[in-house]
C-alpha cells in the first residue's frame, strides 16, 4: 500500500477498491486540497441493481464518507443504445416509460447508500438523456466525433471481442464509446465533475472521456477504476445459480439477500467485509482470521451488515432471525421467500422455479433426481408432486441452506 495525502486514495487503497488510476499523484492532491465532484455510470436496463454494480455504489458512499461528492449518472440515454462491453449481442429496446420506471425505482437503492441534498458534499443523480437526447446528430459528428478515430475505437475490447467472436455489433452500439466520453465532458463543464470511476472493463471508455475532455475544453481530468470482482471460487460476484441477486427487495427478499453473504466462501469472507461494509479494518482482521467453524460467526457479521446497509437494520435483524429459527432451531421462519400456490396447487418443479432455487424446469428436475428437494420434511424426486397447502405454508427446501414456503 502507498503513503496517500488524501483519506479518499487512503481508504481506497486499504480497502481493496483500486485498480487502475490515471495520475495518481495528481488526484491523491486533489482530494487532499478541496472537494472532488466524482461520478459513476449505471444503465437503466432493469427496475434494480444487482451485487454485481455493489462494488461501484460502494465507491460513491466511500467518496462521500471521506468528503468529497458524488455522482450518480443514470444512463436514461445510453440505455437506449447499450454498452457493447463484454456483450455477444444487441440490447433489447426499452421504452421511455420503462426506463423512467427503471430510474426511479434504482433511485430508492442508492438513497440507502448516500445522503442525497444540495450540500457541497451531498450526492446527486443525473439522467444523461438530459443532453444526450438535445444533440443534433449533425452536431455530434462536428463537435465530437472529430476527436475519435475509427482506429483507436476498433482496438478497444468492447469491439474487438465481439467482432473476434464473429458477433454483430451495430452502428448504434458502435457509438456508445463516444456517448459516454461525452458524458465526461459534460459532466466536468456543467459541473464540475473531475473524477470518473468504474470497473476495470471500463477503463478505455474513461480515459476516452478524459481526453475528450482536455482536447475540447482543456479539462485536467481523472480515471480510477475497480478490480474486476470475482468470488474465490471464480464465480462473477452477484450471480448464483438461480439467478441475479439483486439489490431491490422487490426483486430478492430481505432473507435471500442476508444468505448470500451468509453463503460466502470463507476465503471471501475479509475482501467482503472491507468492500461491502463500513466496519473498522482492525475489525475485519480479527474477523478474517478465524478459522474453521469459527469464520461462520465471522460471515453473520458480514451478512447482517451488508444486508443492513442496502435494506436498513430491521430487515437485517429479521433475516437474521429468521436463518437462526430455520437453520438453528429447526423451525420455519416467517421472512423465508415464498411461492404462491393456486387452490388446486403447484407442481414441485413450478415451486423451486418461483422460489429462485432453480433457474429452469430442467435444473428443477436435475435437483429432485439427486434427492436434494424436501417438501414438508420429506425427499421428493417425482417432478409431478403436487404440493397442497392448507391453512399453514408448506416448508420447501433445496438442500440445507436453501428454505422456502408454499402458500395460498
Amino acid at each position: 500500500m502507498t503513503n496517500h495525502q488524501s483519506d479518499l486514495l487512503r481508504v481506497l487503497d486499504q480497502r481493496g477498491y483500486i485498480h487502475q488510476m490515471t495520475d495518481a499523484e495528481g488526484l491523491d492532491a486533489l482530494a487532499a486540497k478541496q472537494v472532488v465532484p466524482g461520478y459513476i455510470g449505471f444503465d437503466a436496463t432493469a427496475p434494480s441493481l444487482h451485487v454485481g454494480s455493489l462494488v461501484q455504489i460502494m465507491m460513491l458512499r466511500r467518496l462521500q464518507q471521506t468528503g468529497h461528492k458524488p455522482i450518480v449518472l443514470m444512463g436514461g440515454g445510453t440505455t437506449r443504445i447499450g454498452d457493447p462491453t463484454g456483450r455477444d449481442e444487441s440490447r433489447k429496446m426499452l421504452s421511455d416509460e420503462t426506463i423512467a420506471a427503471n430510474i426511479a425505482s434504482i433511485f430508492s437503492i442508492f438513497q440507502q447508500f448516500l445522503t442525497f441534498g444540495d450540500g457541497p458534499t451531498d450526492a446527486v443523480m443525473v439522467n444523461n438523456h438530459d443532453w444526450l437526447g438535445q444533440l443534433g446528430y449533425i452536431e455530434l459528428l462536428q463537435e465530437v466525433g472529430t476527436h475519435f478515430t475509427i482506429n483507436r475505437m476498433m482496438t478497444f475490447d468492447s469491439v474487438k471481442l465481439r467482432l473476434e467472436r464473429e458477433q454483430p455489433m451495430t452502428f448504434l452500439e458502435f457509438n456508445y464509446m463516444i456517448l459516454q466520453g461525452y458524458d465526461f465532458r459534460h459532466l466536468s463543464k456543467e459541473m464540475g465533475v473531475r473524477l470518473q470511476m468504474g470497473g476495470s472493463d471500463q477503463w478505455g471508455n474513461i480515459v476516452n472521456g478524459m481526453e475528450l475532455g482536455r482536447r475540447m475544453d482543456g479539462a485536467d481530468l481523472y480515471g480510477l477504476t475497480t478490480p474486476l470482482l470475482t468470488t474465490a471460487a471464480g464465480a462473477k460476484m452477484g450471480k448464483t445459480a438461480a439467478g441475479a441477486v439483486w439489490l431491490n427487495a422487490q426483486q430478492l427478499s430481505h432473507f435471500e439477500y442476508w444468505q448470500f453473504w451468509r453463503n460466502c466462501d470463507d476465503r471471501d469472507v475479509g475482501r467482503f467485509l472491507k468492500l461491502f461494509t463500513d466496519l473498522p479494518l482492525d475489525e475485519i482482521a480479527q474477523l478474517e482470521a478465524l478459522g474453521g467453524a469459527e469464520i461462520n460467526a465471522a460471515k453473520k457479521i458480514l451478512a447482517d451488515a451488508a444486508t443492513a446497509l442496502c435494506r436498513g437494520e430491521e430487515a437485517a435483524r429479521t433475516a437474521s432471525d429468521t436463518a437462526a429459527q430455520t437453520f438453528e432451531k429447526g423451525q420455519i421462519g416467517g421472512d423465508l421467500p415464498h411461492a404462491t400456490a393456486p387452490a388446486e396447487g403447484i407442481s414441485v418443479v413450478d415451486a423451486l422455479r418461483e422460489l429462485g432455487f432453480a433457474a429452469s424446469n430442467k435444473e428443477a428436475r436435475r435437483k429432485l433426481d439427486e434427492g436434494a428437494v424436501k417438501v414438508d420434511g420429506v425427499v421428493i424426486r417425482d417432478p409431478h408432486h403436487l404440493i397442497l397447502p392448507g391453512a399453514d405454508p408448506v416448508p420447501l427446501s433445496l438442500g440445507s441452506k436453501k428454505h422456502g414456503l408454499v402458500a395460498r
